[in-house]
């Protein structure tokens, strides 16, 4: 192969293109191989530019490159990094691959090009490509699913939790029914049984006044029984959403001194309920939330103060909020005590001798929540409590 016979077979009968082109781009020698990839006829492309067998969006730049690399001609692949594309005569375009190196002889500069025809393997890197992009998106899609099954997991999970902390505090709330019923049930009913026997008693004596003394004490009984049965059936209806929220107009003023006056029934001897209210009259609440909330909040009161005590009621209307206020002058809630006044079932140290469920300010809570409100108190142990409830103003349904 050291011979000029074998270096002309190398150069008929290599598998490569070559081509061989003068400083100004002009091919001088073209092998079979090249020839046949650009669909030429032998000798054809001898003494024609370069720039023949480039793509003509890049013919405009290519005379440029050939130049600068005339000035430091070096071997080296050509476009590194970037796709190269031959233009054969009968107008497509293959994807090629070239090598350059220069050299000279007597008769000038020249540069030998050898040309690979990288189409097929474009093509099978463009499969490769189609394939790893379908299954990135397989995979970005199956990581979806995966997701989304570990959020909906999740969100059973809650689920779950919820409904189990749901059943054990029901549970609770059975079991502390039970201890408290057994109490707070037990001493009425005993006060009534004794009561009527001593009534029965004092009516065949002509004791009017002893009589009148413990028929008191039977109403008294039967109010506190009375208020422990609303109380949990006022829970029960709130833990099975039976509650609902539906407005309608009313006149607060006149509501609020209708309630009012039936509640001065129940008062204890010498205690006096005052009401007071300011703005306008015509708001829009629920009739029975707005009842059971401040029955709550004066019974309260009523029961936790002394007798010939007064009992406050304010209520008041402006453009922004319905303002309700229950005042007492009783025995007030300790410091300890307060942060906790609005748990079920909770009562204060210093009222375990009063009969109650300590439910009621949980379940007012739970309505001034319903009708988009806050409530808060102010308290002293021995001075009184004052309730304050903050409700927003509708002035339609």
């Amino acid at each position: 192969m050291e011979s000029k016979e074998g270096v002309e077979a190398l150069f008929l009968y290599a598998a490569e293109g070559i081509l061989i082109a003068n400083e100004k781009g002009i091919i001088t020698r073209i092998n079979p191989s090249a020839e046949k990839l650009f669909g030429y006829e032998p000798d054809e492309l001898v003494g024609k530019s370069l720039e023949l067998l480039v793509p003509r969006r890049f013919s405009g730049s290519h005379s440029g490159h050939r130049e600068k690399y005339n000035e430091k001609p070096h071997a080296r692949k050509m476009g590194q990094a970037i796709d190269l594309f031959g233009l054969r005569k009968d107008g497509s375009e293959i994807a090629v691959e070239i090598s350059l190196s220069p050299f000279a002889t007597a008769e000038g500069k020249f540069t030998i090009a050898f040309i690979v025809d990288i189409t097929q393997r474009k093509q099978i890197d463009e499969k490769i490509k189609h394939y790893s992009q379908e299954l990135e998106m397989q995979v970005r899609n199956r990581t979806m699913i995966l997701e989304e099954a570990i959020q909906e997991l999740e969100k059973t999970k809650q689920d779950l939790n919820m409904a189990l902390e749901k059943e054990r505090e029901l549970n609770e709330l059975k079991s502390r029914f039970v201890s408290m019923a057994s109490h707070e049930f037990r001493t009425p009913l005993a006060t009534i049984k004794s009561s009527l026997s001593l009534v029965k008693k004092y009516g065949e004596l002509n004791d009017t006044e002893k009589q009148d003394k413990h028929i008191s004490k039977i109403k008294s009984s039967i109010t506190n029984l009375t208020d422990i049965l609303n109380d949990f059936l006022s829970v029960s209806q709130l833990e099975e959403g039976k509650v609902s929220n539906l407005t309608e107009e009313l006149n607060l003023q006149e509501y609020i001194s209708e309630i009012a006056a039936e509640l001065q029934t129940i008062c204890k001897t010498g205690q006096k309920i005052n009401y007071v209210h300011e703005g306008q009259d015509i708001v829009h609440f629920d009739r029975k939330l707005l009842r059971n909330i401040l029955f709550n909040l004066v019974s309260n009161a009523i029961k936790f103060s002394d007798e010939n005590s007064a009992i406050d009621v304010f209520t008041s209307v402006n453009a922004k909020e319905t303002t309700l206020k229950v005042s007492d002058h009783g025995v007030g809630i300790t410091k300890q005590d307060q942060m906790h006044l609005f748990e079920r079932f909770f009562r204060g140290r210093n009222v375990t001798h009063i009969q109650g469920t300590g439910l009621g300010l949980n379940i007012v809570a739970r309505y001034v929540e319903m009708l988009n409100g806050n409530i808060k108190f102010e308290s002293e142990e021995n001075v009184g409590t004052t309730f304050t409830i903050t409700l927003p103003y509708y002035n339609r349904k």
